[in-house]
């Protein structure tokens, strides 16, 4: 389960966020590209953008359910 008190520094403000167990596996990318980046030493990814509509929410949910290390959080 992701930690709220260890979320990546470049996560975009709102309920989606990377924690700081996230290794770069690609599967999230795979579910949410449009929402999600690499950090620029390609080491984690992050929120660049939070979902403005439906189904970039569902590709938010979909990501953190393809997520390994379950490094993906929703707050809200």
């Amino acid at each position: 389960m992701a930690d709220p008190n260890a979320k990546q520094s470049e996560n975009t403000p709102g309920k989606w966020y990377v924690d700081e167990t996230c290794v770069p596996c690609h599967a999230c990318m795979d579910e949410a590209p449009m929402l999600l980046k690499y950090a620029d030493d390609e080491e984690h990814v992050y929120f660049h953008r939070q979902p403005a509509n439906q189904e970039e929410e569902e590709a938010a949910a979909m990501a953190m359910q393809a997520c390994p290390t379950e490094a993906i959080g929703n707050d809200g």
